[in-house]
């Protein structure tokens, strides 16, 4: 029994594009159907109203979102709903890694529109991380293509390739963590002062099933 029978449960259905794949099992269906129904959600729904209190007084102050700042941070969030699925079903190596990095770079856009300083810094920061993640995470990918042959997935779960180099594993997993998972978490938690979820909320959900996928990923050949 391969790896991935164990983990992610035996392929219901393979798609295949050309060089490019996409598969279903138990796991990465479930990953897929909480992405979209997140997104839905955010299609949907409007932004809440963040309300600052004083502290040690009844004052209170509600923020407004502007309607062009409404409709650019939706955006971005249903593309990061749509690259969060991407992630979670593709069977190619390389596909995984751009979803990816497009997860990295919507995370940012939700929150950039944001007209507060404190926000738009801790966005830069999480920028520049986001950016030098790209650096391993594709390496990595590079590093499963040079080493295997392939960047299929399946091939890696049918045992039928070379064995993947540890350090290919380890650049994939450095990578997705600099896309927003701990510790380089840290560097978003100024940007969840920003106000309207369920856009903000995006940011996390998306880097925890991004992680979730990785798992399994690395368990692969």
């Amino acid at each position: 029994m391969s790896t991935v029978t164990s983990i992610g449960g035996i392929p219901y259905y393979i798609l295949e594009f050309g060089d490019e794949l996409v598969y279903f099992t138990p796991y990465t269906i479930t990953l897929f159907l909480l992405a979209l129904t997140f997104t839905i959600l955010v299609i949907i729904s409007r932004p809440e109203q963040q309300v600052d209190v004083a502290f040690g007084g009844d004052a209170y102050r509600t923020k407004e979102i502007s309607l062009s700042e409404m409709r650019f941070r939706r955006f971005m969030a249903i593309a990061c709903g749509l690259a969060s699925m991407g992630a979670m079903v593709t069977g190619d190596i390389f596909n995984f890694t751009l979803f990816t990095a497009m997860v990295g770079i919507t995370n940012v856009g939700i929150v950039a529109a944001v007209k507060s300083p404190h926000v738009q810094d801790a966005a830069y920061q999480y920028g520049l991380v986001a950016l030098a993640a790209t650096v391993p995470l594709f390496a990595g990918a590079a590093v499963y293509a040079a080493a295997t042959g392939s960047l299929s997935m399946i091939e890696l779960m049918k045992g039928t390739v070379p064995a993947v180099p540890l350090i290919a594993k380890a650049m994939l997993v450095i990578g997705v963590i600099g896309e927003g998972m701990a510790p380089f978490y840290a560097a978003k938690a100024e940007m969840f002062r920003a106000p309207g979820a369920p856009y903000v909320i995006m940011c996390s959900l998306s880097s925890l099933l991004i992680f979730l996928r990785v798992v399994e990923v690395v368990m692969l050949g």
